[in-house]
């Protein structure tokens, strides 16, 4: 049994228990989604944590019915008389929408009817394992100018072993969650009502990690054969226009004038790389050039996406353009491939899930065009042995696109890398190069990025580690702490010592006793701990605590020096 099936089937009973409980409700939508699913209900009051029991509970008389589902197809007239009798008027919003003549309702038993494509399961008995989470406030249809409904979100199962195990996870991701942890470690903040929602502010050790994070991605691109470019902030809106944005992204794009120019405050880095490949006359010698930016972005999202660093309107992508010729081009995407992977595996994270995306209903470039630059993608896949799955429509605009979701320590996905391929927009540009037969050709695009948005590669970096960063990642490396006031000076000879040798430490003194000293540098996930009192003075060393593995004993100063050097290259 397919497990979306089980849970739109639930989302049914779900929805059948809340109209048995408060008969007013009026229904909007249930879909299953990745983790389980959800329903949004129209309901004078507001629903109060303690409703989640009551609603479980009939659920599961509802289940011990063992209602059948059943399906009837109706013509839109037939169906709009139906659920105007039964006054439910988002669901006579729905019917509109349906270009079909017909359409299918769902009859659970004899006492439930929703508007539904299906499929189901065959009955209510067989569900078994489900749970009720959370409740939250949607738009209908997602706009804002549309009533708000409440959505309560629930998953479901074929075992109880695989609900426990997700609830385990669950209870853990709480624990994990980015927006507690950032703040609380001094990585960042959000400051909503002053400065505006989805806007980063990062204080000192948040900006040193994201400083980590680029002279690494800096120092692997600059191996690679990558050139460093810097794009402006904001560019005149008929660059915008010729590249698509202007009309396939202008929802998601902020416009201001100046001197009765209209400019636009860059959602891509892509216009900008064009215009520089653009700036001279290139041959297929020079080919494939590699440009690549930490480029800021902004857009325009709406307050109810937005989501701690994962959805911001401000963020800076590891951005990539490649051009190259089409005999390159299979070469390329297979390099970027490997340089992801790669990049995954220094940051701690084993496993990833790769998606190939195809051409949308919205799009710009020729049939032709979309059917190269997919074998492309697909044939690059293909002989790398990369097992994938296709997501039919969801490609950019201009080009379709392989996405790689890294794994975390809960196998949660977190959207990273991304390789599209570009004939479009070279052609809307009227990009070329010189031939070895001196003759114009156009060259192939591809647009990528290894992290992705470093926001949001952050938020998931914090919850994957916990907070607990790796050495070479961590923004505090050691904390020092002298026992007493008179073993200060000494604390802070070796802290002169440590930052010499280019490691991270703070030097932690204050009025409060030793034990909640350390239990403070233990809450601030450092991974070392140095106490310094009068025999580690006496003897020159320092009095070690690792982070995870408790006491190390006194050891030399150099000698701490140079296991920490280690760890770091090795990027344990």
């Amino acid at each position: 049994m397919e497990l979306d099936i089980l849970r739109h089937s639930c989302s049914h009973v779900m929805a059948q228990a809340v109209k048995e409980l408060w008969p007013e409700t009026k229904l909007g939508i249930g879909p299953s989604i990745e983790d389980g699913f959800y329903y949004d209900f129209d309901k004078q009051e507001p629903f109060a944590p303690g409703d989640l029991v009551r609603i479980e509970s009939k659920m599961q008389e509802i289940i011990k019915e063992e209602l059948p589902f059943t399906r009837e197809d109706l013509n839109k007239n037939d169906a709009r008389d139906l659920f105007s009798r039964l006054k439910e008027n988002y669901k006579l919003d729905l019917i509109k929408e349906i270009p079909d003549e017909r359409v299918s309702i769902y009859k659970t038993g004899n006492k439930f009817i929703d508007l539904c494509r299906g499929p189901h399961i065959e009955s209510t008995g067989r569900l078994k394992y489900f749970k009720l989470l959370s409740i939250a406030g949607a738009y209908w249809h997602g706009l804002e100018t549309n009533p708000m409904l409440q959505r309560i979100y629930a998953t479901c199962f074929e075992s109880k072993n695989e609900l426990d195990e997700y609830l385990k996870n669950q209870e853990e991701a709480k624990k994990r969650d980015h927006r507690k942890l950032g703040p609380q470690l001094g990585y960042f903040d959000i400051y909503h009502d002053e400065a505006g929602a989805g806007l980063v502010f990062y204080h000192h050790r948040g900006a040193v990690l994201r400083r980590i994070i680029e002279d690494y991605e800096k120092d692997e691109h600059l191996k690679r054969g990558y050139q460093m470019v810097i794009t402006p902030h904001i560019m005149q809106q008929g660059l915008w226009k010729t590249s698509g944005h202007y009309e396939f992204y202008r929802q998601n794009m902020y416009t201001f004038q100046i001197e009765n120019k209209e400019y636009v405050l860059k959602p891509m880095n892509c216009p900008g790389h064009i215009l520089i490949y653009k700036s001279k006359l290139r041959s297929y010698r020079e080919l494939p050039l590699r440009l690549f930016e930490l480029g800021t972005v902004y857009r325009h999202e709406k307050s109810g996406v937005l989501h701690g660093l994962l959805r911001v309107r401000g963020f800076t992508q590891d951005d990539a353009h490649i051009f190259c010729t089409p005999e390159q081009l299979k070469d390329e995407i297979k390099k970027v491939m490997e340089f992801v992977f790669l990049v995954m595996k220094d940051f701690g994270f084993a496993e990833a899930a790769v998606e190939l995306s195809t051409r949308p209903q919205d799009s710009i470039g020729s049939d032709e065009d979309w059917r190269q630059a997919t074998s492309a993608l697909e044939d690059s896949l293909k002989e790398k042995k990369t097992a994938y799955k296709v997501n039919p429509g969801e490609g950019a605009f201009y080009g379709p696109k392989i996405d790689i979701k890294l794994k975390d320590a809960l196998k949660r996905q977190w959207q990273c890398a991304t390789i599209q391929c570009d004939f479009a927009l070279p052609r809307r540009f009227d990009l070329t190069y010189i031939d070895n037969q001196g003759k114009e050709r156009q060259p192939i695009m591809l647009h990528r990025v290894i992290l992705g948005s470093l926001e949001r590669f952050l938020g998931a970096l914090i919850e994957h580690y916990a907070g607990a960063l790796p050495l070479w990642l961590a923004p505090l490396q050691a904390v020092i702490i002298p026992i007493r006031k008179e073993d200060e000076p000494y604390a802070d000879a070796v802290k002169e010592k440590l930052q010499a040798a280019a490691l991270r430490v703070e030097l932690e003194a204050g009025n409060e006793t030793l034990t909640k000293r350390i239990r403070n540098a233990e809450l601030e996930k450092s991974p070392y701990i140095i106490v310094a009192g009068q025999k580690e003075s006496q003897a020159g060393k320092i009095a070690v605590r690792k982070r995870g593995a408790g006491d190390q004993g006194q050891m030399g100063i150099e000698e701490f020096i140079g296991n920490l050097q280690e760890e770091i290259r090795n990027k344990v």
